[in-house]
């Protein structure tokens, strides 16, 4: 009789070619893999260097999405000329492979993470990969998702395969009820804060839990994106009826009795009763207060009603000089309450939060309102497709009757690798998932939270409780 399997031992087993050692290694069939223009150019040079070709086309989707400018009126133009040249050359390459491509001016154009499990493309029990930390995201569907580096998108492209060791396996099990105003980006930000940024590295995390349970499907996406800021390769949640009916009426998703025939499958996808883990983490959600960072790391947050940490409190004399470095490049003060951090940017998108649900949040809190005289406050939702389902539902007028900017779909000022990007001293709150130093621009400071937390300090010009701001959120 087998033992009990972890979820994530079953999506391994189930996509193994082959044992290559007793080490863990194994050979790993790769179900479906997204392609961006960013990280795709040196494999596919290798492909044509080697005279490759693309074992499977149909298995690939291409977007372009990290380059591209995301200014009100969309155009094909590219006014970086490096940005121009990878496009031109991620376009050469999809046609001369074979690869469906979303080009800037595909209405399906969006960001990868956003755009694949809108389209369907990703379903449960798959095994993803691509040239993206936030891959992790798909576990949201009940999908195995994990980046990979230019190297191993080359293999993957010739053999649909990639030589692969097992992780360790972590679950976190989230307890407690959310109150008004804290969302799942609290939830990821409050785990991350509590293991640390490597606190699960080397580990593929499984969600579970009643306050998973009561999460929509786009906010269990949130928590997947931002598992990997933990230092997880994969995570993990399994697949239940508001996935099936996420999925049901998605393009690429099976149909008729193939798709009755699939929802009976899926269903076994979780941890059998008994599965045991390497490492097992709780988390009361009950009295969670929206989460903000004050540091150059995903695990330097606090909740908003607090203080900025005093350096001089840390025993370890290697953490103190890291808590001093953070402090000294954010520009902040031991003992200042967060609450007085004046901001000059407010930035909502990104692959973590900028999804239909994220927006109407958003549309609530500032309804109304205008905008702080000081700040710069940009929307950009995650695909064409939300911002189309924004401008339908009235949500973008009411960010540009509250001065935002509403702009088009893309990477955009999450990693600053367009022409949205901050300058040196600018202060932003920001729905992203990573305050890294210069990722929004050299010298700039980034200042991780929820949309809506992003929506309240946009108006307030400072950060904010959301719940104080606008009660009932």
């Amino acid at each position: 009789m087998q033992s009990p399997r972890t979820l994530y031992r079953k999506h391994i087993d189930s996509h193994t070619v082959c044992t290559l050692d007793d080490q863990g290694h194994v050979l790993l069939y790769i179900d479906r893999q997204v392609a961006n223009e960013y990280t795709s150019p040196q494999a596919f040079s290798g492909l044509r260097d080697a005279g490759r070709k693309v074992w499977r086309p149909a298995a690939t989707l291409a977007v372009v999405d990290h380059v591209n400018p995301t200014a009100p009126t969309r155009i094909a133009t590219m006014p970086d000329a490096g940005g121009a040249r990878q496009v031109s050359y991620f376009e050469e390459n999809c046609r001369d492979f074979g690869i469906e491509l979303f080009d800037v001016l595909d209405k399906r154009q969006g960001i990868e993470h956003v755009v694949a499990p809108e389209q369907g493309f990703i379903l449960p029990g798959m095994v993803v990969a691509a040239g993206d930390s936030h891959t992790t995201t798909y576990g949201a569907l009940g999908a195995f998702g994990f980046g990979i580096g230019t190297s191993e998108i080359e293999h993957l492209l010739a053999t649909q395969t990639l030589v692969y060791k097992r992780l360790k396996t972590m679950r976190v099990t989230v307890n407690g009820e959310l109150r008004a105003g804290v969302t799942s980006k609290d939830i990821i930000m409050a785990l991350i804060e509590q293991i640390g940024a490597s606190g699960a590295t080397g580990y593929a995390i499984e969600f579970t839990g009643p306050a998973i349970s009561d999460l929509s499907v786009e906010a269990r996406m949130t928590i997947c994106n931002m598992a990997v800021e933990a230092g997880a390769r994969g995570a993990f949640m399994a697949p239940d009826d508001k996935v099936f009916a996420y999925l049901q009426l998605k393009p690429r998703a099976p149909k008729g009795e193939l798709w009755e025939q699939a929802v009976e499958r899926w269903k076994g996808l979780h941890s059998d009763h008994g599965a045991v883990f390497d490492s097992e983490v709780s988390l009361d959600v009950s009295a969670l207060e929206p989460m903000v960072t004050w540091g150059t790391s995903p695990d330097q947050a606090s909740p908003v009603g607090g203080r900025v940490p005093d350096p001089a409190s840390q025993p370890d004399p290697i953490l103190r000089q890291g808590l001093q470095r953070a402090l000294d490049y954010m520009g902040l003060k031991p003992g200042m309450p967060l609450s007085e951090v004046v901001i000059s940017h407010a930035f909502i998108g990104s692959c973590t939060n900028a999804r239909i649900e994220d927006l109407r949040d958003v549309a609530r809190v500032v309804r109304g309102k205008h905008v702080a005289p000081h700040v710069r406050a940009m929307i950009v939702p995650g695909s064409t497709l939300v911002r189309d389902q924004a401008e339908d539902e009235g949500l973008a007028q009411i960010f540009r009757d509250a001065g935002f900017e509403w702009r088009q779909s893309g990477c955009s000022m999450c990693l600053a690798m367009n022409d949205d990007v901050l300058a040196p001293g600018d202060r932003c709150a920001s729905s992203t998932n990573r305050n890294f130093e210069g990722r929004q621009g050299a010298g700039a400071r980034t200042h991780l939270m929820s949309p809506a937390m992003v929506a309240a300090a946009a108006i307030t010009g400072h950060l904010t409780d959301v719940r104080a701001f606008a009660p009932g959120v």
